[in-house]
């Protein structure tokens, strides 16, 4: 067999936004190379400067239509930072709730939308049943359910913010407006069905898990650096805290001000991707690449904080000990379990007393000509970084967000998915399924990743040595 036989998956499917996988076959027909490409480009970063700063928190939620809510709220507090004043407890409150709203919202439209295929049908299923419609069809009652957990979510964000895409809410110095003791009461009488959907979602996977653990084990199984907020008990932050940076395990671990950030994290770039690759300046790339999101802040969590999430961490650490706990499917498995966590912190947070407070908004002039906002996003750690001039016009904006953080990873998950299922020049649907599912397992946001609107079809191409084209798989968008 001639060597130089390439296989390309454009673009992923079950994502958000626009990416490509490029796997080069050596004269044996065995992956000698993978690259995870991201094809898009925005230029957010460049096109905010000269706006003034109280602008960005309504621009820069226009990156992504899934994960508005992260956008502005990170971009809101790097504008207090600005003004130099601390929010009122009332839209602290206020604000954490409809983070946990963006939470509950995107985590259930994940696993129930663009996983669940590949979970409850088999990454073997027919293709043109593998999505939502054919989950749907196979398993209408937990469909149901994750309709309504995501509705459930984007009810928050939509109380609060007047919709549920783009909400106008969250300003510098606070939020546009309170919570009415009615709108409260209404969304508490949701949590029920929520918490039986999540309970629902939980079993499946610990059964999944159960029933699939060998290829769990293999299925691009590696430890690696960790990042994400904790608070001071250790347990995961969303919205506030220290920034952890720690090895696989706890034996180093360095938890910093996330202001601090430039001071522990650099961004190589490539020729290939569009998509930078962060890293922690100390260990230097690739070495010093680590992960983010759901994996990493279970992994890192002493404790979740509230009760039912928290007997869910130990009972998810005593089914992965032995060598599990590395594999990149396991981010759907802790993706449930920060659901629960976020189902638990919105209740808390509907039932503190401030929050129907009217007290919400801090107003001043422009105090500090540089602020940082971060947050965890769904997907991870995100980074808004403005510098203004005295007058509050941005001459400056980096956004770091959770797909570039996880830039590395997700190429070493790619390569070693394609390493261990394409042998020997066999190469079939299921198994480019497979590669592409090491892509959603992170639940990439590219938009928000490169700062591309279109469609979204599947085009694998395979071609020998010669550069004919030996075989092709398509099918639609929405497929």
């Amino acid at each position: 067999m001639n060597a130089n036989r390439k296989i390309t998956i454009n673009p992923i499917s079950r994502i958000e936004g626009h990416g490509k996988v490029v796997i080069h076959l050596d004269s044996d027909g065995n992956v000698a190379d993978a690259k995870f490409h991201v094809t898009q480009f925005r230029g957010y970063e460049r096109f905010c400067q000269g706006r003034p700063f109280e602008e960005m928190p309504i621009i820069t939620q226009r990156i992504c239509g899934i994960c508005p809510v992260s956008h502005q709220l990170a971009s809101a507090k790097a504008c207090d930072a600005i003004l130099g004043v601390a929010i009122p407890e009332t839209a602290v409150i206020l604000r954490r709730l409809l983070h946990m709203g963006q939470f509950i919202q995107s985590h259930a439209l994940h696993f129930f939308h663009l996983a669940s295929p590949d979970l409850l049908l088999g990454w073997d299923s027919d293709p043109e049943l593998r999505n939502v419609v054919g989950v749907i069809g196979a398993y209408p009652d937990l469909a149901k359910k994750g309709i309504q957990l995501r509705k459930f979510g984007q009810d928050i964000i939509r109380t609060l913010g007047g919709k549920s895409i783009h909400p106008a809410f969250a300003i510098p110095g606070g939020v546009m407006n309170g919570l009415m003791e009615k709108d409260r009461d209404y969304l508490l009488t949701g949590f029920a069905q929520a918490y039986e959907t999540c309970y629902a979602a939980l079993n499946f996977i610990k059964e999944w898990l159960e029933k699939n653990r060998s290829e769990i084990e293999r299925f691009a199984n590696f430890t690696s650096m960790l990042t994400g907020l904790v608070d001071d008990a250790g347990c995961p932050d969303m919205y506030d805290g220290k920034l952890r940076i720690q090895d696989w395990k706890p034996d180093s671990r360095l938890d910093i001000d996330p202001g601090d950030y430039l001071n522990h994290i650099a961004e190589h770039v490539e020729s290939w991707s569009y998509l930078k690759f962060p890293y922690i300046k100390e260990k230097g790339f690739p070495q010093g690449c680590y992960r983010v999101g759901p994996l990493a802040r279970v992994t890192m969590a002493d404790a979740m904080g509230t009760p039912k999430a928290h007997a869910e961490l130990l009972l998810y650490r005593e089914k992965t000990q032995n060598g599990l706990g590395g594999s990149t499917l396991l981010y759907h498995y802790a993706r449930l379990i920060e659901l629960m966590n976020c189902l638990e912190g919105a209740e808390n947070l509907l039932r503190a007393s401030a929050v129907l407070g009217t007290d919400f908004q801090n107003t001043a002039p422009v105090s500090n000509e540089e602020g940082v906002g971060v947050i965890e996003a769904p997907r991870g750690t995100l980074i808004h970084h403005y510098r203004v001039d005295k007058y509050g016009a941005v001459k400056d904006v980096n956004l770091i967000v959770a797909t570039g953080h996880n830039n590395q990873a997700m190429n070493q998950s790619v390569t070693m998915v394609a390493k261990e299922y394409i042998r020997g020049g066999n190469v079939r649907e299921g198994i480019l399924n497979r590669v592409e599912g090491a892509i959603r397992c992170y639940d990439p946001c590219l938009s928000c990743s490169t700062h591309a609107l279109g469609r979204m079809p599947l085009d694998v191409q395979i071609y020998g040595a010669n550069g004919l084209l030996l075989g092709r798989f398509q099918k639609e968008s929405g497929d």
